[in-house]
């Protein structure tokens, strides 16, 4: 797999996660911590596309 395609993966795996978080955040009765752990992925998903970026 390429750098490109490879980010373009990463970056759609952070615009789904972001998908569900405002989803979540929709319905008061959903797990707090459910989605934590949702916010969490992104910015580790995010600071993985901006680290692959910069080389």
């Amino acid at each position: 797999m390429s750098l490109g395609s490879h980010l373009q993966e990463l970056r759609k795996k952070h615009q789904h996660l972001s998908d569900a978080v405002e989803e979540a955040l929709r319905h008061p009765g959903y797990d707090d911590l459910a989605i934590a752990e949702m916010k969490k992925q992104k910015l580790r998903i995010k600071e993985e596309i901006s680290r692959l970026s910069q080389n």
